[in-house]
């Protein structure tokens, strides 16, 4: 029985391995580097922006505690803490997004006519 083994005319079929980027070796003893599918480059994350609430002596605690629950994802005890705090010392950081959401907030509670500041974290 003849020896296809060293026959140049015998197709070469390729090995087919789970583990990926592992040297084998071709029929002529070289190495060869298998390597993996190259993986989806993860998104850039934003640069983040404060949004700051001011003291507001014009409008009435509860409507601005209505317009915090109305234009954010905060919830009332956590709306009512940034109104508070911003009544006591002028100031409260109501969250962190990004730039345009942070410009969207400030655009929305001046539609309300209260006062939010942007600023990069």
């Amino acid at each position: 029985m003849p020896d296809n083994d060293n026959n140049p005319n015998t197709p070469e079929t390729p090995e087919k391995s789970s583990a990926p980027a592992e040297p084998r070796e071709s029929q002529t003893g070289t190495a060869v580097q298998t390597k993996p599918a190259p993986s989806k480059p993860k998104p850039k994350q934003l640069p983040p922006w404060k949004v700051i609430l001011h003291n507001d002596d014009v409008n009435d605690i509860l409507y601005v505690i209505e317009t915090v629950l109305m234009l954010t994802t905060l919830d009332k005890k956590k709306a009512t803490q940034c109104v508070a705090e911003a009544h006591n010392s002028g100031l409260s950081l109501l969250l962190t997004t990004h730039q345009e959401r942070a410009e969207l907030y400030q655009t929305q509670f001046a539609s309300r006519n209260l006062t939010v500041t942007i600023e990069p974290e």
